[in-house]
């Protein structure tokens, strides 16, 4: 059965581990942009780890504070805790950059604090985020944008059938493939 939940809602994984997509108050991901954990915790609907403001987190965080500081509206859209509820733990972060483009696409980011690799939480995220994606009229395409040297990541979505459709340079995050799902 498709779910008809709302873009606010926790987006659950179907597959295991069991995780759901947390979505952020404004006030929250603003905390963890100024690397003010403390704070975040105080404001988030789940406990957040160092994780979440160490240099490459933070820098997400305070890209996504400027985001929804001009474009509130991409508040669903965007990154979101990596949350076992089972374990009751923030794993790690993971959403799309974005509401959909012109052409219907949007891409999506994902990172595992390095305590829980390897046990299944990026496989879990990414499966939601494209489970999400395929009940969104508006979603055609969806993007990862990955290093040329992860290879766990590149692994991760060559099993999803992404296909390699160029590169482009990242001024934070250097060269990039790009990879793309076409959703039918």
């Amino acid at each position: 059965m498709i779910s008809t939940s709302s873009l606010d809602d926790p987006w659950p994984s179907t597959v295991a581990p069991t995780v759901h997509l947390v979505q952020l108050s404004q006030v929250t991901i603003d905390a963890l942009a100024e690397e003010d954990l403390d704070l975040a915790n105080e404001q988030a609907a789940v406990e957040l780890s160092p994780f979440f403001v160490q240099a490459a987190s933070a820098n997400t965080w305070r890209y996504r504070s400027r985001q929804l500081a001009a474009a509130p509206g991409d508040a669903s859209w965007i990154t979101r805790v990596i949350y076992d509820p089972t374990r009751r733990l923030a794993v790690g972060q993971s959403g799309y950059h974005g509401p959909p483009d012109d052409t219907g696409m949007v891409e999506v980011g994902y990172a595992v604090d390095a305590a829980y690799r390897r046990q299944g939480y990026a496989r879990a995220a990414l499966t939601a985020l494209l489970e999400r994606a395929r009940i969104e009229p508006a979603v055609t395409v969806v993007r990862a944008t990955i290093s040329p040297d992860n290879l766990p990541s590149r692994a991760l979505i060559a099993q999803f059938g992404f296909v390699e459709v160029g590169e482009q340079w990242d001024d934070e995050d250097g060269l990039e493939t790009i990879f793309e799902l076409p959703l039918d």
